[in-house]
């Protein structure tokens, strides 16, 4: 008697990644490790501000690079909103910069500058941004200071806590309790729903293994490599340019996705290469946090949270996979014909895809 068919798992596995791909490649963009979209500074002198609306245009969305102005446009008119003690106030018509001047910059970034005066007698500021573009950090300084506060912030949300102005007593430090909330979300929020690359990684560690013990060890391992980096990273030991590692990372993806293909039986070897490759994500993560910035009272509180944030989302993702396609089909004589196979071909796929854009577009 033939042994039954179920394509259920095919199907499921086949439509599920056919979505990640399309996002991956019409929708998200080739850079993978930003938190936030678009990043603000002000700074704050006795009479005047100024804004300084970042991005860089490999981050933006094929639609958005395309309609570069109505992008930038829209992040001010209508958008950016300032309060002065509570009352609302727009800032002057921007001054758009599409070229870096400062040498440091990367090619690609652009400014938008805004500025105007403070009223008169004003003791606080509090900023609000309403467009589409997320999650955004905002970073607050005073002009001859060297310190600076930052924000974490939600387009369309409220706006954030004040910032005291020159001659103004500041308002108190977060503390480690909302500190630790803060970066457990961010880490968490940088696999689900942001973290694509980690989502197709994890995924691919995922599918080669019939049992989960093995699955698990390679992620405690990716987990280990990358808060290892992330780490050295963000203290100064170790650096690499994010052009290196970006092209990296997505050749990491295509390659475990490979390996599921060619073989079989999961080899001893694989949890090494895991931990080399965790090490090159875990510097993707440390790009992310150097430009965002961590708070030097709550440093390690918040290096900590972030990585049990991310580690969280990985488990999130290894859990989801293993209730919808590994505990009815894994046993299954056809799974690794019909559900890892087609899986890993279009991770592969996706890999390879994004690292010929990272390298060279």
């Amino acid at each position: 008697m033939r042994p039954r068919r179920h394509p259920a798992a095919f199907v499921l596995v086949v439509v599920v990644l056919a979505v990640l791909d399309v996002l991956a490649v019409l929708v998200l963009p080739a850079q993978a490790h930003e938190l936030g979209k678009v990043q603000i500074y002000a700074t704050f002198s006795k009479a005047t501000y100024q804004l300084e609306l970042n991005f860089d245009k490999e981050h933006l969305t094929p639609a958005e690079d395309q309609n570069l102005d109505r992008f930038t446009k829209s992040l001010v008119d209508g958008a950016t909103l300032l309060f002065f003690d509570g009352q609302a106030d727009r800032p002057v018509r921007p001054e758009v910069t599409r070229e870096p001047a400062d040498p440091q910059d990367p090619p690609g970034r652009v400014k938008i500058l805004l500025s105007g005066p403070i009223p008169a007698g004003a003791r606080a500021f509090r900023f609000s941004e309403s467009s589409a573009i997320g999650s955004y950090p905002l970073v607050l300084k005073t002009e001859g200071e060297e310190s600076s506060i930052w924000q974490w912030q939600e387009a369309g949300a409220a706006p954030g806590e004040p910032f005291a102005l020159s001659g103004h007593a500041a308002p108190p430090p977060p503390t480690r309790g909302e500190v630790i909330r803060q970066y457990l979300a961010l880490g968490f929020t940088h696999i689900l729903p942001k973290g694509l690359d980690h989502i197709l990684f994890v995924l691919g560690i995922f599918l080669l293994s019939r049992k989960m013990k093995p699955v698990l060890a390679q992620v405690t391992a990716f987990t280990v490599a990358h808060t290892l980096t992330l780490a050295l990273t963000i203290y100064g030991v170790v650096s690499l340019p994010s052009s290196i590692v970006e092209p990296l990372i997505a050749l990491s993806i295509a390659y475990v996705a490979i390996e599921n293909v060619v073989t079989r039986e999961l080899k001893a070897r694989r949890i090494f290469l895991v931990f080399t490759f965790g090490l090159l994500h875990g510097m993707g993560f440390a790009g992310v946090l150097s430009q965002l910035g961590l708070p030097r009272s709550e440093f390690l509180p918040a290096l900590v949270s972030f990585n049990l944030g991310v580690e969280a989302g990985q488990l999130t993702v290894i859990g989801t996979a293993f209730l919808l396609v590994g505990l009815p089909f894994r046993h299954r004589s056809w799974y690794h014909g019909r559900v890892v196979v087609p899986a890993s071909c279009l991770i592969a796929a996706v890999g390879l895809f994004w690292s010929v854009q990272r390298a060279f577009f």
